[in-house]
């Protein structure tokens, strides 16, 4: 994917806006953070960053905070039109800050993931709107509904990170399809320290990075782990399913089992390197940033077998039905017993191919260009 050539006469000014960011290691601000950083190393770009958590002083782009009630405290909160779950509550929270903090003639673009109301305040009527580009990190439906408050959804460019969102949305809006990215220095293969994490040492151990929420599917992953003999789980995130999915394994001898992790980021590799397969059961993840990690890392693979999956992962991930619990344990099985230093390097060897971050920002490059240039210039 060659970078674009052409440079504005002055920089583009944008504004990648998500409540997380510099306060949680999850995929979309994971994802938000490293095209910042990419992008602001290029000279055709001036790069802001807006979110919840503290200034890191040494990243190259400048960073906005503001504040926000974490979506934790929401977990148990009722319910709404408009405020459906507990990251619809924290993005409201976050939303009077970024009014003040969010000035419309500063920029030439905006990003976000979060809808409605982030989505919302960045396109609010001002004398010169700058274009809006939605990434569908969490899902496609805010531009797929014209419902509810769906209807009121509008972008100026639509980032894809697969193809089914992209074929779906192509007709609707601007789009371009990119996935996720990985630092490959960063999630390697290398020496593994399991006694950091309290892991054992001679047992075979399958890790999920995942929030523990229904549609990732974490108790089944626990259901199917438990029914592989000596097989110990990490899981690396929290939510709101974690007293049940510690309950299950207490009732199913799995307690000693079971390693629950919340950690910071760059801890994150190292826990990869010490397992020995990755499990994800999602069966609707947009575009997992843990799969890729995994790749890096050379892990054998065990996820649910849908298109999405097979066009991220290509031939190198064990596909099941992930509603079959004993297909995923013999999957589990076979990833622990196989371990071929030939599929490793190939896994690896795919996720330097087509997913770095690098090559990942050249693409959203091309794409902020083409949507200024749309806006700018309207045919």
């Amino acid at each position: 994917m060659p970078p674009n050539t052409t440079t504005t006469a002055a920089p583009l000014r944008i504004a990648l806006v998500l409540p997380g960011l510099h306060r949680v290691r999850r995929g979309a601000e994971t994802a938000f953070e490293a095209v910042g950083r990419e992008l602001a190393n290029l000279p055709d770009f001036n790069v802001t960053l807006i979110g919840s958590g503290p200034p890191r002083p040494d990243e190259p782009y400048r960073y906005r905070r503001v504040p926000c009630i974490t979506r934790e405290r929401f977990h148990h909160y009722p319910n709404l039109p408009m405020l459906r779950s507990e990251y619809c509550y924290e993005e409201l929270s976050f939303t009077p800050g970024l009014f003040h903090a969010y000035r419309p003639r500063d920029y030439d673009l905006t990003m976000t993931c979060s809808y409605p109301y982030t989505n919302w305040l960045l396109r609010r009527p001002a004398r010169r709107r700058p274009a809006h580009i939605y990434v569908t990190q969490n899902g496609d439906w805010p531009a797929q509904e014209f419902r509810r408050e769906y209807r009121f959804f509008h972008c100026d460019g639509l980032v894809c990170t697969n193809p089914d969102y992209y074929y779906r949305n192509r007709d609707l809006w601007p789009a371009t399809l990119i996935p996720n990215g990985v630092d490959p220095r960063t999630f390697a293969p290398g020496k593994a320290d399991r006694a950091a994490f309290g892991l054992p040492v001679d047992q075979p151990v399958a890790l999920m990075v995942s929030a523990m929420i229904r549609t990732k599917r974490v108790l089944e992953g626990v259901q199917a782990v438990s029914r592989v003999p000596n097989l110990h789980l990490a899981i690396a995130g929290d939510g709101p399913e974690r007293g049940e999915i510690e309950r299950f394994a207490c009732l199913n001898h799995m307690c000693n089992r079971l390693h629950l992790f919340d950690l910071p980021r760059e801890r994150m590799p190292d826990l990869y390197r010490c397992a020995d397969v990755f499990l994800h059961m999602s069966q609707t993840e947009p575009s997992a940033n843990a799969y890729i990690e995994a790749l890096a890392t050379g892990l054998p693979i065990v996820t649910h077998d849908r298109d999405v999956t097979r066009w991220t992962l290509e031939s190198q991930a064990h596909y099941v039905d992930t509603n079959d619990l004993a297909e995923v344990a013999r999957a589990l099985q076979h990833a622990t017993e196989k371990h071929a230093p030939r599929a490793a390097a190939a896994r690896r060897a795919l996720a330097e191919r087509r997913f770095t971050w690098p090559a990942i920002a050249r693409a959203y490059a091309d794409f902020f260009h083409e949507v200024h240039q749309n806006h700018t210039h309207p045919t």
